[in-house]
C-alpha cells in the first residue's frame, strides 16, 4: 500500500511526497490505521525504523479534521520524550509533515528561558511535545493547561524509565482527562515497561516489530579487543584512516567524553562533545555542527543521543561498551538509518569482556570478531604516541618562541 492510497489529508501527503517517501515502513503499515481509527496503540520497535512518522502522521490527520469542524482551542495532543533533543527533532517531523495543515506544533523543554515557550503556548498549540520537568514546570505554574488534551503519546518510553520518570508519567495522569486516545511507543519491552503500558492504555493494539536479530541488516557491527589504555590509540587510527567520514563515538560518562575529546585534541585531531553538563544552546550548536558535517567527529553519551536521527552517520564506535545489550543496539542504530548502510566498531577491554558476552546472548549470536596481529597493535600505538609527542613539542616551541619575544619587548621597555 502507498502513501497515497491512506485516508488522509492532502496536505499530508505533499509534506510526504515532498520527502520522497512512497510506502510506509512496518511500523508505519500496521500503526497509522489503527491509530486513525482512535484505538489505543501498544508499539514495540527498534530504532531508525520510522515510528515517528508512524504516530505523527494520523495525529496530525485526526487534528486537522477537528480543527476544521472548529473544535475549540488547546493543547490537543501531548507528545512525552525523555530529552531535549529528542523534543527537538519530534517538533521537527511534527513541522515538516504538517507544513499545508492547520495543525500547530511546539517543544518545550528544560535548559532554556521558560517565558518564550509560555509566550508561544498563550498564542495557542495543537500539539506540544515536551520533556518531563518543564512540562510539570508548566503544569504547576498554571502557564499549561491539559483538560483538552484527547491523543497521549509517550515515545522513548523504555528509555524515559530508565531516567527514573515513571513516578512523572503516573503522575502526568492526574492531569489528562480520562476520555482519551493513548499511543505507547518503546524500542524494547520488558515486564516492567509492559506493566506501565497496560496501566495506561485501554483494550490496546499491540504491535511488535522485532526480527530475529534486533540490528538491521544494513548495519556492519564488529569487536575489536584492546585494553581500556591504548583505546585512544586506535580511535585516532580510525578517525584518520576515514577522515571524511561522520563518525559518532560513544562513551559510559559525561567526563569519559571530555577525556576522549582532550586526547583527541592533543593530536590534532577535532571533534565535539554531548552530555547533560552541556547547556542546551551548546547543544543544540553542537548537533546542528555534526549534522551540516563541519564537525565530523562527535563524542557522547547514551542518554544525550538516545533515539536521535542524524542523517548519514557512516561509522559508531564504542569506545566503552555499554551498561545494557539495550543500549547496544541503540548505539549501533544510529548508523544505517532508512536504507543507508552503516558500520560499527566496538572496542572491547578486558573488564568489558563479561558485558560483550551478556550483549551477545541478548543478540542471540556472536558480534563478529576484527583480528588485530601484535604487529599492527604495536605500530598503532607507537605512530599515536608520536603524533603526540610532536604536538606536545609544537607547544613547547610555540612557549620558547612566546618567551623570547616577552624578553625583547621588556627589554626594550627598560631601555
Amino acid at each position: 500500500m502507498k502513501f497515497e492510497e491512506y485516508k488522509i489529508a492532502e496536505g499530508i501527503k505533499t509534506s510526504i511526497s515532498k520527502l520522497g517517501f512512497k510506502k510506509p515502513t512496518d511500523i508505519q503499515f500496521k500503526s497509522i490505521p489503527p491509530i486513525l481509527r482512535g484505538e489505543d496503540v501498544l508499539a514495540i520497535a527498534q530504532t531508525g525504523t520510522g515510528k515517528t512518522a508512524a504516530f505523527a502522521i494520523p495525529v496530525l490527520h485526526t487534528l486537522q479534521d477537528r480543527k476544521i469542524k472548529g473544535r475549540p482551542d488547546g493543547v490537543k495532543c501531548l507528545v512525552m520524550v525523555p530529552t531535549h533533543e529528542l523534543a527537538l527533532q519530534t517538533e521537527n517531523v511534527f513541522r515538516v509533515l504538517g507544513k499545508h495543515t492547520r495543525v500547530k506544533s511546539f517543544a518545550i523543554h528544560g535548559g532554556v528561558d521558560q517565558d518564550p515557550q509560555i509566550k508561544q503556548l498563550n498564542k495557542g498549540v495543537d500539539v506540544l511535545i515536551a520533556t518531563p520537568g518543564r512540562m510539570f514546570d508548566l503544569v504547576s505554574q498554571g502557564a499549561l493547561q491539559m483538560h483538552r488534551i484527547e491523543i497521549l503519546v509517550l515515545d522513548e518510553a523504555d528509555h524515559m524509565l530508565d531516567m527514573g520518570f515513571i513516578k512523572d508519567i503516573r503522575d502526568l495522569m492526574k492531569h489528562l482527562p480520562r476520555k482519551r486516545q493513548t499511543l505507547f511507543f518503546s524500542a524494547t519491552i520488558n515486564e516492567q515497561i509492559k506493566k506501565i503500558a497496560y496501566s495506561l492504555v485501554s483494550d490496546a493494539i499491540r504491535i511488535q516489530i522485532s526480527p530475529k536479530d534486533p540490528v538491521a541488516k544494513n548495519i556492519e557491527h564488529a569487536v575489536a579487543f584492546i585494553e581500556m589504555d591504548d583505546k585512544r590509540f586506535f580511535l585516532e587510527s580510525v578517525i584518520n584512516n576515514q577522515p571524511d567520514q561522520k563518525i559518532l563515538v560513544f562513551v559510559r560518562t559525561k567526563v569519559r567524553a571530555e577525556r576522549v575529546k582532550k586526547a583527541l585534541d592533543r593530536v590534532n585531531v577535532q571533534s565535539e562533545t554531548i552530555h547533560s553538563d552541556k547547556e542546551q544552546e551548546q547543544r543544540e550548536l553542537t548537533m546542528q555542527q555534526f549534522r551540516s558535517g563541519s564537525v565530523k567527529v562527535l563524542i557522547a553519551t547514551d542518554i544525550s543521543a538516545r533515539g536521535i536521527d542524524i542523517p548519514d552517520v557512516e561509522l559508531v564506535v564504542n569506545y566503552d561498551l555499554p551498561e545494557s545489550p539495550e543500549y547496544y543496539v541503540h548505539r549501533v542504530g544510529r548508523t544505517g538509518r532508512g536504507t543507508n548502510k552503516g558500520q560499527a566498531i566496538s572496542f572491547c577491554s578486558k573488564e568489558e569482556r563479561e558485558m560483550l558476552g551478556i550483549i551477545e546472548e541478548q543478540l542471540g549470536k556472536p558480534i563478529y570478531r576484527t583480528e588485530i596481529s601484535k604487529g599492527f597493535y604495536r605500530d598503532t600505538i607507537e605512530a599515536s604516541k608520536e603524533n603526540e609527542e610532536t604536538d606536545w613539542q609544537s607547544l613547547l616551541d610555540q612557549e620558547d618562541e612566546f618567551q623570547k619575544k616577552k624578553k625583547k619587548k621588556n627589554k626594550k621597555s627598560k631601555g
